[in-house]
């Protein structure tokens, strides 16, 4: 009876009974992912660009004007900051500089005079020998003012007379009684002014013995640099220097010293002998004072280009007061060929080695020197300029 219902179910019953929870073909899930078969990727939004910086909207050449400028500045402030101090200690600063002065003049002569006696009596006998040279020199000058006082006084009251009767001619024509107000007007400043006159005067006697301490105060730092100044500056560079910077700290020491020593001895040996053809030119002309205005342009002749004229404008002058306008123009003659000879001559052969800066330069440095400190400014200018010059030159990157 069972095998005859499992007859009658047959294989449909069983179909039946599978078909019940089955589902139609097409509505059968795939086995894979239903993502279509192609995409479409959207275009990425643009990424914002940098903003450009503001230097680089300004032309190249404003860019380096101002890196220049604010580097100027700077550098302006510093040089500033040091002039100010050294304006503070003008003293040391000048009796430092005079005896650098000395030691570049004198210390060839220590050094030869190191081969046949000891280094302490070598720099004794160098400084002492000069230094009674100089004194010498200066009582040969005051011996001949002095003897020549009584008729230089003559000469000078005849001088003023002709240079009276020579304003009286033409072109001047101008007139006794003008010529005796300006006289009245001159004695009369005097009179008015005559404390003041007192009171430089004693500012002046200040003057000197802030001269004489000067003096004193390089005569002893000389003593030093003569004898050992290369262990002055070996201690200076080990200890006042890290490592890193004692070798182009020593090289640029070197090219200063060897700058300043060459421009030193080139300027006396142009003085000397600017003050040599003076005063040959003057004893030739019998100008009166002949000894001392050689004397004034030797010394005159350490400002470039200015001092020489003016010490031979002052011998002008007394050539004209001693000996009438002929002489006076024999001696502005004079000034002309020692410019002349001077500028294009002694110069370019004696400080070429030496120093290499333009006349424009040196022009420009002596008159800025002069508004900053007066006469030493003016003096110390030049080789102020020329130090830093080499200085720059010798720390200056050596191309392979």
């Amino acid at each position: 009876m069972g095998d005859a219902r499992r007859r009658a179910a047959g294989p449909g019953g069983g179909g039946r009974r599978a078909g019940l929870g089955s589902r139609p073909a097409h509505s059968v899930r795939p086995a894979y992912s239903v993502r279509p078969a192609y995409s479409v990727r959207l275009a990425a939004s643009p990424r914002p660009e940098p903003s450009e910086p503001v230097t680089e909207r300004t032309v190249p050449w404003l860019r380096v004007a101002a890196a220049y400028a604010w580097r100027l500045i700077l550098v302006g402030i510093v040089v500033y900051g040091v002039f100010i101090v050294l304006g503070s200690f003008q003293l040391i600063a000048v009796a430092l500089f005079l005896a650098l002065v000395i030691t570049s003049v004198l210390r060839p002569l220590a050094d030869l005079l190191n081969r046949i006696l000891p280094r302490p009596l070598a720099v004794a006998v160098a400084l002492v020998g000069s230094l009674l040279v100089l004194l010498t020199l200066l009582a040969l000058v005051g011996n001949a003012v002095a003897g020549e006082s009584p008729r230089l006084a003559g000469e000078f009251r005849g001088g003023v007379h002709r240079i009276e009767e020579w304003l009286q001619r033409p072109p001047f024509r101008l007139s006794p009684g003008r010529l005796s107000a300006l006289e009245g007007q001159f004695t009369h400043y005097l009179t008015a002014h005559r404390s003041n006159l007192l009171s430089s005067a004693v500012s002046g006697l200040g003057r000197v013995v802030e001269l004489v301490t000067g003096g004193a105060l390089a005569l002893f730092a000389s003593v030093f640099f003569i004898h050992s100044g290369e262990r002055l500056w070996a201690w200076a560079r080990a200890e006042l220097l890290p490592a890193g910077a004692r070798t182009a700290w020593d090289r640029a020491g070197r090219a200063a010293w060897r700058t300043f020593a060459g421009y030193t001895r080139g300027i006396i040996i142009v003085a000397a002998t600017n003050a040599v053809l003076v005063g040959v030119a003057l004893l030739l002309l019998r100008v009166p004072l002949a000894l001392p205005l050689t004397l004034l342009e030797f010394f005159a002749a350490f400002v470039p280009l200015v001092g020489s004229p003016v010490a031979l404008a002052v011998a002008t002058v007394v050539a004209l007061a001693g000996r009438g306008p002929l002489t006076a123009l024999a001696v502005l003659a004079l000034i002309v060929v020692i410019g002349q000879l001077e500028g294009h001559v002694l110069h370019p052969v004696v400080m070429s080695w030496a120093v290499q800066l333009h006349p424009l330069v040196v022009a420009v440095s002596v008159i800025a020197g002069s508004i900053v400190a007066g006469v030493i400014g003016a003096i110390v200018a030049v080789p102020l300029i020329s130090v830093v010059w080499a200085v720059l030159k010798a720390l200056r990157a050596v191309p392979p």
